[in-house]
This record gives structure tokens, sequence and C-alpha cells, in this order.
């Protein structure tokens, strides 16, 4: 497992489009104005209408590896794996119209072993730019592979 970390996946980028976050918004049965009205977003401080917190999991799915992809290389089994956690960290403003290019590398690997037998856990870290260079934000995700 050790040899997984610094393991890097191809970069992805994909333009954060104002459709996708209305659909995400309203998947989520989030109504606040911000999602679907330009002006109401500028009178929060917006330059554009705002991604919802979860956001980044649609450049992920839309740009990045699809799962079965990435757990291949990871060298898991899918039919084996627990998405098990995921962490948000926004460093800024992400709204309609910018174009995200994302990073994505392998933090930590370890293998556990308890009550319910011998477990693989690999934590992916993935670090958003939008076009002008600026780390916007964050994520950290841990997968779970049961032996």
């Amino acid at each position: 497992m050790k040899d997984l970390i610094g393991l890097e996946f191809e970069p992805y980028s994909m333009a954060v489009e104002k459709g996708k976050i209305k659909e995400l918004a309203l998947a989520l049965g989030d109504d606040n104005p911000i999602y679907f009205d330009l002006e109401a977003a500028k009178k929060e401080g917006y330059d554009n209408i705002p991604v919802p917190p979860t956001f980044l999991q649609v450049i992920d799915l839309w740009a990045g590896l699809g799962s079965a992809e990435k757990v291949a290389k990871l060298g898991f089994k899918l039919t084996r794996v627990l998405h098990a956690q995921q962490a948000y960290e926004y460093l800024g403003d992400i709204v309609a119209g910018d174009v995200l290019s994302v990073t994505s590398k392998v933090v930590k690997a370890e293998t556990k072993s308890g009550g319910s037998g011998v477990m693989e856990f690999a934590t992916m870290e993935n670090h958003y730019q939008n076009q002008r260079g600026e780390l916007v934000a964050i994520t950290r995700s841990t997968l779970v592979h049961r032996l």
C-alpha cells in the first residue's frame, strides 16, 4: 500500500456552467436564489452564480477518471470498495464561467486489520485551480478496500 503514496492521476479540467450549478442545487433541494439568479448572487458579493458546496463532485464525475478506472489504478476490486470520507476546503470563490484544472494524487495509503478483516485505505487529494492559476479548493477523499 505504501507504494501508492504519490501516485498521480491524469490532470483534467472543466468549465463551470450555470446549468450544472442549477441542476445540482435542484437535486439537493437547495432553493437558495444565489444558485439560480445572477442578481441574487451579486447581492451576496459574488461575481457570478456560485457553486454549491459539493459541486466539485460534478467536476470530478464529468471530467475526471470514472470510479472503475480510478479503483483499477489503485489495484482495488470495485465490488469491495467503499467511499468512506469526503472533505472540502474552499480557498476562494468558484462561480459560473470559471474553468477549473484539477490535479489528483494519493497522499495516504495504509492497511489495517481488525474484527471485520483486513482493509486497505487510500486517501486522494485533489487541487482545483481556476483559469487565473489561483488555487480555489482542495478535496480529500478516502476509499476503503476490503480484502
